[in-house]
């Protein structure tokens, strides 16, 4: 077993050796993961250095299955003596743990051919930038925030890099990894002073440095974005159609993709657990999730199970065509897992999504708004009270109010509430979905909500 920082198979090595040790523990099954990961960030304020992180090593991961019992645990220290006890601690704990039939891994003709990640581009072979070139990115987006007339400060500018390769072993066989890279950059704009003070930001998040936008553009649209909440009150109360600006309309996405996850099917806990095959969205609207998008950050060849993964269409035509399994939900559901498993070090895999695009609309966003005629646009989001049986829905929002079809002034302080089966079924979608994202969703507009606000 090779630790040694320029072997290319240490990982490799790593993972195998996890899973040997807990086979010599008495495991039935195992599954292990190694994981090499470095990152670095930088934050500028008033012009000068705020802030450096960096953060480096290599952990591991094991989960062992017993007669239908499992555990999983995860260490920083690849030593033989630490592998072993760390073995034999998790066939102890799992020997003590509940019996689910379910579990298992899968069977070896289900697992990936492909083992790599070349195809996709998830990983930037490029050096590591240097602090001083990602501290210079930074200070260019606080200085174009800056030059904005109107700009008070800016509460924080941030450039970052991440690196980080994966290997996942098991007992049937299974022996693959990849690597994925990210970069980072964005700031936060202040306008006013005390209670009439309003911030906003801008951000983005690439695999290659080649595809962020430059400094300047992330500190002018979040200068943009900032001073045109200047003199933000609250809305009227009532119930008003409201758009959910593409910044934020994945998270409507998400609560509709948390609803057909397996894991919550099978729990019972879901508000579409009995909707298979029926409508869930307009009849028009498609769901795909497609993990095998090249250059794109969330993008696999192979799920946490070592299956396969594959496009595939969550909904069709505005029909739910079946749930986001990983094979122990898939099990206990008497269907076939759809390879959506993610895991960390410590914990079971389970159910995920990763590229999830939602079909567009025909019309811009400024269509919509003068369409919906009176009403809130949605830029921002905090807090959330999701029923996940019952679909009841509450979030603290800001954004801007609409009167007469045009944006009439800045509003915050306001909830809205509804019911995510009813609004999803009102959705109207715009053009303007923002690329790069793990949910790419356009600006949505949904009909009959409730806002509290004055």
């Amino acid at each position: 077993m090779s630790l040694n920082p320029t072997d290319p198979d240490r990982l490799k090595n790593l993972a195998e050796a996890l899973v040997q040790a807990a086979r010599q523990a008495g495991a039935d099954q195992a599954d292990a993961l190694a994981v090499d990961g470095r990152s670095v960030g930088i934050d500028v304020r008033a012009g000068g250095l705020e802030q450096a992180e960096r953060a480096e090593g290599v952990e591991i991961g094991l989960r062992v299955l017993i007669g239908g019992r499992q555990a999983a645990v995860s260490s920083s220290d690849h030593g033989a003596d630490a592998i072993a006890q760390m073995a034999a601690r998790a066939v102890a704990m799992a020997r003590e743990a509940p019996v689910d039939d379910n579990l298992g891994l899968a069977d070896p003709s289900q697992l990936a051919v492909h083992r790599d990640a070349q195809d996709l581009q998830i990983a930037e072979e490029a050096a590591e930038p240097e602090p001083a070139a990602l501290q210079d990115m930074a200070l260019r987006a606080e200085a174009a925030a800056l030059s904005v007339t109107g700009i008070s400060q800016v509460e924080s500018a941030n450039a970052s890099y991440s690196h980080r390769r994966m290997w996942l072993a098991a007992s049937n066989g299974f022996s693959g990894g990849y690597t994925r890279t990210g970069h980072a950059l964005s700031a936060v704009a202040i306008t006013g002073e005390g209670l009439r003070m309003e911030r906003d930001y801008a951000g983005e998040s690439r695999v290659f440095a080649a595809d962020l936008p430059s400094p300047e553009q992330i500190g002018l649209l979040a200068a943009e974005r900032t001073l045109a909440r200047a003199g933000a009150r609250k809305p009227p109360t009532g119930a008003f159609p409201i758009l959910y600006d593409s910044r934020v309309s994945a998270s409507l996405i998400g609560h509709l993709l948390a609803a057909v996850n397996g894991s919550a099917i099978a729990r019972g806990a879901s508000w579409l657990r009995r909707d298979l095959g029926e409508a869930v969205l307009p009849a028009g609207m498609d769901l795909t999730e497609d993990p095998l998008r090249p250059r794109y950050p969330s993008s696999r060849p192979f799920d946490a199970e070592g299956l396969p993964t594959r496009a595939r269409r969550i909904v069709a035509a505005g029909v739910l065509q079946g749930w986001t399994l990983d094979l122990a939900t898939a099990r206990k559901l008497g269907m076939e897992s759809t390879a959506s498993a993610a895991r960390g070090l410590a914990s079971a895999p389970g159910p995920s999504h990763s590229n999830v695009i939602l079909s567009p609309g025909h019309f811009s966003q400024n269509e919509l708004i003068a369409q919906m005629g009176r009403g809130l646009v949605v830029t921002s989001m905090l807090g959330a009270s999701v029923n996940g049986t019952t679909g009841d829905y509450s979030r603290g929002a800001a954004g801007f109010w609409v009167e007469n079809g045009q944006i009439a002034y800045p509003v915050n302080e306001c909830t809205i509430a509804g019911n995510l089966r009813e609004m999803l079924m009102t959705l109207i979608a715009a053009n303007d979905a923002l690329p790069w994202r793990g949910i790419e969703a356009p600006s949505l507009l949904v009909e009959g909500m409730t806002v509290a606000g004055a």
